[in-house]
């Protein structure tokens, strides 16, 4: 019974996230050319090639990899009386929202924890190594990045014990929201404010692409914005404004660094820079412009 369980959700949920994707990424291409934020330094149809390519190989690859997807856990989670959220009787939902909010607590320490540790931060940096930032930006990552991020989710699901429907309304979300948030579109700036109020804008995140270490290393949500205002990581804004700001990595500014074969053994022969979170550098404020750049 349970077996069967999984394979309609297996289905099911991946049918709304490419559904859900199809639909995002339409929207935000159309909007990134209608009111972009910033003019592109790259040429486009390169990088769009190498991003697109990492997100169809690491679709591939998890399929391929995990015959259990954080949706199925939680089915499995729920007949086997694993996780937190199995030992109260919360309303449904009221459940939804804990379950949301502990996943979306997850991905933020997880991204935190990516540019804290060494070696996880050779993998991350073929995300921030992108000389623009635009809605395809959002889903390039390390294919051994996205393996040990369904790692983490999966154990996350598990430990807290969801209802599948929560599981599937977070991925359905967070994919959704990485390519909102990476677009390189404009926005009316009191709705930008407003907005932050509880979910992580355009502007709000692009910071965090700065090649500054101390811009870099702020703004780490992808869902809700609260995590970094609770943890002292929120930063308004870059000191350059979002027009001048430089985004990518100091020490790879060439798009004949970054092609697809280059990006895919980027984490070994990669130059990680003075990016750690331990050497956050110089405020921008203090020195003036967000060119800048500490190594």
């Amino acid at each position: 019974m349970v077996e069967g369980f999984l394979s309609q959700f297996q289905f099911s949920e991946a049918a709304v996230r490419m559904t859900v994707f199809l639909g995002i990424f339409g929207i935000m291409g159309v909007w990134e050319l209608v009111a972009p934020r910033r003019d592109l330094v790259a040429g486009k149809a390169g990088r769009w090639f190498g991003n697109l390519s990492i997100i169809l190989l690491n679709t591939v690859l998890v399929r391929l990899i995990f015959p259990v997807i954080p949706v199925a856990m939680a089915v499995l989670a729920r007949a086997k009386g694993w996780g937190i959220l199995n030992y109260f009787n919360f309303p449904s939902w009221l459940e939804v929202i804990v379950a949301v909010l502990l996943l979306d607590l997850t991905i933020y320490l997880q991204h935190v924890m990516f540019h804290t540790l060494p070696l996880l931060w050779r993998l991350h940096l073929v995300h921030h190594a992108d000389l623009d930032i635009d809605v395809t930006t959002g889903l390039r990552f390390h294919p051994v990045e996205i393996v040990l991020s369904m790692v983490i989710k999966l154990a996350a699901v598990s430990v807290i014990g969801p209802q599948p429907l929560a599981v599937v309304f977070f991925e359905v979300l967070l994919n959704g929201m990485a390519m909102f948030n990476h677009g390189n579109v404009r926005m009316p700036g009191s709705f930008d404010r407003a907005l932050r109020y509880l979910l992580v804008t355009p502007d709000m995140h692009r910071v965090h692409h700065s090649v500054n270490i101390r811009e870099t290393n702020s703004n780490f949500g992808f869902n809700l914005s609260w995590w970094d205002v609770l943890f002292g990581t929120y930063r308004e804004r870059p000191a350059a404004g979002h027009e001048g700001m430089v985004i990518g990595l100091a020490q790879y500014r060439s798009p004949d660094e970054l092609t697809l074969p280059r990006l895919i053994i980027l984490p070994v022969t990669a130059d990680p820079g003075g990016y750690a979170i331990n050497r956050r550098g110089r405020d921008p404020e203090a020195v003036g412009s967000a060119r800048t750049i500490e190594k």
